[in-house]
C-alpha cells in the first residue's frame, strides 16, 4: 500500500495505520479486519489526491505531485525511447528478475546527464541484461567507451547480444566478474581520476564500496550515479530492518555528510542520487 498519496495530514496517518496492522502477523490483522476494512477505503479514496504535503509545516506544505499509475502511464508515453531499447525491454520483461532492469524515464535521464557532461569514459557497475549501459552506449561518441561490470553471464549474454544489434560493441568493454574487483583493477592500471561518469545498480550492500571506488575513478566535475536510494519506500519505514534496507539506509546518510560530492536525490524510478565529484 502506497501511504504516501493522501490529500493531507490526517489521511496520511490513517493510510499509515493501515499500513501497519496489515504487516503485523496473521493473527492480529484477522482481528482487526473490519477496522483495516474502513482504512483501506479511506486510503483508496485518498490515493486518487494529485499531491502529497510533507507533515513538517517548515517546509510551507508545499505541495508535491502524486506519480500515479495513470501519470506515470502519461510520463513513460512522453519518453524518447529508440526502437532498439523498446526491444531489449520487452524481451526482458519475459525474463526472470526483469524489476532489475531500470525504467525508460530513468535510462533517458542517464543518456542526457551523459550528454551533458560530454562524456567520453564510462562505467556502470551492475548490468543484467545491459537496457542502462545500453541508453548510454548509444549516447556515447564514436570515440566512446563505457566499462560494463555484470557478474551474471546469463544475463549478459543478452545485453552483448543487444550492443551487437545496435551496433555500439564497440564502444563497450565488457568485465564479467565482481564488480569490486573490476574496479580496483582499473585503478591499479593508473586509470584514475579519467572516467567522465558512473552509474551503479549492482549489491545494494556494497554501495559504500563501490562509491570510494568510483571516486577514486572519476575526475573532478564528474557524476556518479545511484539506482534503487528509496528502495521500494523501506528507507522510510523505521519498521523494515533488513541488511540490504539498512545498507541504503546507511549508505544516503553517509552520503548527505560527505563533503567530496555535490548531491541531489531524485524520486525517479526507485530513486537515483546524482552526485557530482567535486
Amino acid at each position: 500500500m502506497a501511504t504516501g498519496l493522501a490529500m493531507n495530514r490526517c489521511s496520511i496517518s490513517v493510510c499509515r495505520t493501515a499500513d501497519v496492522l496489515l504487516n503485523r502477523p496473521t493473527v492480529s490483522v484477522v482481528r482487526n479486519l473490519k477496522f483495516n476494512r474502513r482504512l483501506i477505503g479511506i486510503c483508496s479514496i485518498a490515493s486518487a489526491a494529485p499531491f502529497v504535503v510533507a507533515e513538517d509545516e517548515k517546509y510551507g506544505n508545499k505541495q508535491v505531485i502524486s506519480l500515479t499509475p495513470r501519470l506515470y502511464d502519461y510520463i513513460l508515453s512522453n519518453v524518447r525511447e529508440p526502437e532498439i531499447l523498446k526491444q531489449l525491454r520487452e524481451e526482458t520483461a519475459k525474463m526472470r528478475g526483469s524489476q532489475m532492469q531500470v525504467s525508460p524515464d530513468q535510462a533517458q535521464l542517464l543518456a542526457m546527464l551523459v550528454q551533458i557532461l560530454g562524456a567520453e569514459r564510462c562505467i556502470e557497475v551492475g548490468v543484467y541484461t545491459g537496457y542502462s549501459s545500453l541508453a548510454v552506449a548509444l549516447a556515447l561518441p564514436e570515440s566512446g567507451r563505457l566499462v560494463a561490470c555484470e557478474r551474471d553471464s546469463t544475463s549478459l549474454e543478452v545485453a552483448q547480444r543487444y550492443y551487437e544489434l545496435a551496433g555500439v560493441s564497440h564502444k563497450v568493454i565488457v568485465k564479467h566478474g565482481l564488480a569490486a574487483e573490476s574496479l580496483k583493477s582499473l585503478i591499479e592500471k593508473g586509470e584514475g581520476s579519467s572516467y567522465d561518469f558512473a552509474f551503479v545498480d549492482a549489491d545494494k550492500r556494497m554501495y559504500q564500496d563501490y562509491f570510494e571506488l568510483l571516486l577514486q575513478l572519476v575526475r573532478v566535475g564528474g557524476v556518479i550515479v545511484m539506482d534503487n536510494v528509496l528502495w521500494h519506500g523501506r528507507v522510510a519505514d523505521p519498521m523494515v530492518n533488513d541488511a540490504k534496507t539498512i545498507s541504503i539506509r546507511n549508505f544516503n546518510k553517509k552520503l548527505m555528510d560527505d563533503e567530496r560530492v555535490s548531491i541531489s536525490m531524485v524520486p525517479i524510478g526507485d530513486g537515483m542520487t546524482i552526485c557530482r565529484k567535486r
